[in-house]
């Protein structure tokens, strides 16, 4: 036990406590009665759900925060994480291989950890609210792939971290970058037509009006539209989504079936004229730059305590090791971390406000507010938040404010 333990276990309060009482701020917005600012998204009985169904998801994240607490607090108290090492290397003196079965050992718990609560969240909160339309055999179908996939690349990935600690010296935290660098933009590139894939089913737009009304705006903005897909998430939940993915000169949309059953036509151009408005207003390149530096600064800090025995003791284990010193890490970092989310969160919300005025001044402003409201009152969203609940956490703005926004962005 050396200052570093203390100071892991202090700060493993600190982010559990930072999260509750932020939460509990959160409540405080919460009213039994209709807000007169909402009363054109939701009638009396639609609010009524959606406080109930955010009271339903705040007792529930209380409880499975701290049952997650007590467990994560309890293994870096008592050493777990220091005892599984040493189980490890009593069968490999394998540098590579006792790092790589320490986080599959690990990733496999916290999978099984995890199935519980994401088995009540789907089949007994999502489900009692309506949105909830997958079966026991596609949830657990997806367990497996997800378990599969995320094995399968955090093997490769982790393989070459891991073997380019032994080989680089103090060097390895730039290697490392431009690895995890490279990779990011792959995924970023693939994601859309690699690994989603394995989840859900892409179709070309079969309604031919609405394609012809997507492609027509898209020429009349200049935006060179090769695929426009339908993705099958109305086998999963009744939420709608869209997004927007490009590589290189090939540029694809991809709306959810949900999408184009809860919206017109207009609509839908008006949220893919949004994302459009993403793109035109290069938040994409963005949004990969700031992680890109995030990265750095992350593996900057990794170099600059490489090797440091300190860390590999504060874990209980009486040597360097690559794992338990990744972990010390991760716990260290926590506040540079949430200071950069908030960095982040407060960018994308700047950029959810231009890609509104991009679609409000390209196309029919009335037509994007109806789809906002639709959408949020559709999802039971919250349009209340506590302000520094919504400072931390919120990536989007509120669709209350993105509706005065747009008010504001036709009058001016």
């Amino acid at each position: 036990m050396n200052e570093i333990y203390y100071i892991l276990l202090w700060l493993l309060i600190f982010e559990f406590v930072f999260s509750k009482v932020l939460s509990y701020l959160n409540t405080t917005k919460w009213s039994d009665k209709l807000p007169k600012e909402l009363s054109d998204i939701y009638d009396e009985k639609k609010y009524k759900k959606s406080m109930k169904y955010e009271k339903t998801k705040f007792k529930f994240s209380t409880f499975s925060s701290i049952i997650t607490f007590v467990v994560i607090f309890s293994i870096v108290a008592f050493g777990w994480f220091g005892y599984l090492y040493n189980c490890i290397t009593t069968y490999t003196d394998n540098i590579i291989l006792q790092n790589l079965y320490f986080f599959w050992i690990l990733a496999f718990l916290q999978s099984i950890f995890w199935l519980p609560f994401s088995y009540y969240s789907t089949f007994v909160i999502e489900e009692k609210f309506g949105f909830n339309k997958m079966t026991k055999k596609l949830f657990f179908f997806d367990y497996i792939k997800s378990l599969l996939l995320s094995f399968i690349i955090g093997w490769i990935i982790l393989s070459l971290i891991v073997w380019i600690f032994t080989i680089a010296g103090s060097l390895f935290w730039l290697y490392s970058w431009i690895l995890v660098t490279i990779f990011s933009i792959f995924m970023m590139m693939f994601y859309s037509s690699v690994i989603v894939p394995i989840f859900n089913k892409q179709t070309p737009l079969w309604k031919w009006k609405l394609r012809d009304d997507i492609e027509s705006f898209a020429k009349k903005v200049w935006f060179k539209l090769d695929n426009i897909y339908v993705i099958d998430g109305s086998k999963r939940s009744s939420k709608a989504n869209a997004y927007f993915a490009w590589f290189g000169p090939k540029k694809r949309i991809v709306l959810y079936d949900t999408l184009i059953n809860d919206l017109t036509n207009n609509e839908l151009v008006a949220v893919l004229a949004h994302e459009i408005g993403h793109y035109k207003k290069k938040h994409t390149i963005q949004m990969l730059s700031f992680s890109i530096v995030q990265t750095w600064v992350i593996f900057f800090l990794l170099g600059l305590s490489l090797n440091y025995e300190i860390f590999s003791l504060a874990l209980w284990w009486n040597d360097i090791s690559f794992a338990l010193w990744l972990i010390a890490f991760s716990i260290l970092f926590s506040p540079l971390s949430l200071i950069l989310w908030i960095f982040s969160s407060i960018l994308s919300r700047k950029n959810e406000y231009e890609a509104d005025n991009y679609a409000v001044t390209h196309y029919k402003w009335d037509k994007l507010k109806s789809a906002l409201i639709k959408l949020s009152r559709n999802n039971l969203s919250n349009l209340k938040p506590h302000s520094a609940y919504e400072f931390v956490y919120y990536s989007h703005p509120t669709v209350l404010k993105r509706l005065k926004a747009i008010d504001k962005t036709k009058k001016g």
